[in-house]
């Protein structure tokens, strides 16, 4: 089962679509819903908004094979679609924000974290929108940007082929490697998450041609600054890096608002988890590079002195 989520797009690139083109909240509903489980998605989604005036869009195994079979995965025209999203485009600057909503009382997303699902749409191209995802029965969560797709091409607007398989690849890597180290000492979603958006906010800054070597560089600071270097494996790390070169090679750099949507997403992860990186914020678990630098400004105290 397949779990659909459907985001907002506010974006300078000539490649993205426009958030502003949405004039009103886009709804995505799984075609696989009975009648009573429609309702009961419809109600659950529309309760977290005060517009009633939204558009539908229903969400089909077509769907599943138009935008996410180029990624690498098997849909067919009978595959299920069973959860669904809500989409609320908002003003510049306010980023992507993701609340995963219950369905009576339950939270069906059984694998993909909220944090999972912004960090992917930002790699999409995505900005600047709330969205709210929830599903009728459990799911991993896995098809969850397909919605994305089917939402925005419904109002005439398109998405960078090689951004959507990047992003596509990107839920994998992260939603893999969390399970993995589910229930290891030090390890949380939100550090990763964290990292993963440093890493994209260092690629902007450095342009298209940072190349794989700076890449490497950049992920390994990033995991050293989220305390990870000894948590994330080198087949873990590995898979970081490719996912960076992807993300490099889709396109997603030429946007001039990635950088910013990055820099947000990774503020809004530490204000939401603010007692896991105040403890990263200690002596002992500075990165090497914060270090140096102090070691550099005392140095030069000393002389002055």
């Amino acid at each position: 089962m397949v779990s659909l989520l459907a985001v907002g797009i506010f974006s300078a690139s000539a490649n993205n679509a426009q958030a502003d083109s949405l004039d009103q909240p886009v709804m995505t509903l799984g075609t696989s819903l009975t009648s009573d489980q429609k309702q009961g998605t419809i109600n659950a989604l529309s309760s977290q908004i005060n517009d009633s005036n939204y558009k539908t869009v229903t969400v089909t195994g077509d769907t599943l094979v138009k935008y996410l079979n180029p990624s690498g995965s098997n849909f067919n025209s009978n595959s299920g679609v069973w959860s669904s999203a809500l989409i609320e485009p908002t003003s510049s600057g306010s980023g992507i924000n993701v609340s995963i909503v219950n369905y009576k009382g339950s939270n069906n997303i059984t694998t993909i974290t909220s944090d999972q699902y912004r960090n992917a749409a930002l790699t999409a191209g995505i900005s600047n929108a709330n969205i709210y995802v929830t599903s009728a029965t459990p799911i991993d969560g896995s098809g969850a940007l397909a919605g994305i797709y089917a939402a925005y091409a419904s109002t005439g607007n398109s998405l960078n082929q090689s951004q959507v398989n990047a992003a596509q690849d990107e839920m994998g890597v992260l939603s893999g490697i969390t399970q993995a180290n589910k229930g290891t000492d030090g390890y949380t979603d939100q550090q990763l998450n964290n990292a993963v958006a440093g890493m994209k906010a260092d690629l902007a800054k450095q342009g298209t041609n940072v190349s794989k070597t700076e890449i490497t560089n950049i992920v390994n600071n990033n995991l050293q600054q989220n305390n990870l270097q000894n948590i994330i494996n080198n087949n873990q790390k590995t898979q970081i890096i490719n996912l960076m070169v992807e993300i490099r090679d889709s396109g997603a750099l030429k946007n001039s608002n990635f950088k910013q949507q990055a820099q947000k997403l990774s503020s809004d992860i530490q204000s939401s988890a603010k007692n896991i990186f105040n403890k990263l914020n200690t002596q002992e678990n500075r990165n090497f590079a914060q270090k140096i630098w102090d070691n550099i400004v005392s140095f030069f105290k000393g002389l002055f002195n």
